[in-house]
């Protein structure tokens, strides 16, 4: 049996697409590295780290002996964006991986982990927990050796029902880089602080190319 043009065609396409996608995703052993940029250097060693396979799947790619968890980056999503948190938040963080896969949109997440905390069946941290974020353009991203370069980091730090009151924060920034607190009087309650970004000094034109 004859397989029209097109048709043979579009499975081409799909299967290169599918293939290109898989060669997309670094090694195990770059996005273990690319992960822990998120974390302090002093602890990127004992990590425990979770990135994807070959086939794009979530999946545990190193165990760890410290208190940080770090998630390398989802080759699905545009731009580079890895995570590392203190081990006391992984039942909250995973709980919302779980319910991510079963189709659940992010208010929803939101409202069932609410539930859950409330009654008891989702730990949550008894202490303030740390969360690392460090993220970039595609461009500044060498997949050969998992460096990042003009990475920027943003810090939250979760305090489940912390309020302005217990705090002393305010729940807006009200200047560049200040810390602040976000969804406060819930089981999510955490600090933000946002580091300015650096801008990059003015370069002095040549206007002798201008003649």
């Amino acid at each position: 049996m004859k397989i029209p043009f097109f048709t043979a065609f579009v499975f081409l396409a799909l299967s290169l697409n599918a293939q290109d996608k898989q060669t997309q995703i670094p090694s195990p052993e770059i996005q273990i590295k690319t992960a822990n940029l998120a974390a302090p250097e002093d602890l990127r060693d004992a990590t425990r780290v979770y990135g994807y396979d070959r086939e794009g799947n979530f999946t545990l790619l190193r165990e760890g002996t410290n208190n940080l968890v770090c998630v390398g980056d989802d080759p699905n999503q545009e731009g580079i964006n890895v995570s590392c948190y203190s081990v006391k938040l992984e039942p909250f963080i995973n709980r919302g991986r779980e319910l991510t896969a079963e189709g659940l949109g992010e208010m929803e997440k939101r409202e069932a982990r609410q539930l859950e905390a409330e009654s008891g069946d989702l730990e949550m941290p008894d202490a303030p927990s740390m969360m690392y974020i460090y993220s970039g353009n595609q461009e500044d991203y060498d997949p050969a050796t998992g460096d990042l370069k003009n990475g920027h980091f943003r810090y939250v730090i979760y305090i489940p029902y912390a309020t302005t009151e217990s705090t002393g924060l305010p729940d807006k920034p009200h200047a560049p880089g200040m810390p602040w607190l976000m969804d406060p009087g819930t089981h999510r309650a955490h600090i933000m602080i946002t580091p300015p970004r650096d801008q990059p000094k003015e370069e002095p034109k040549d206007h002798s190319k201008d003649h």
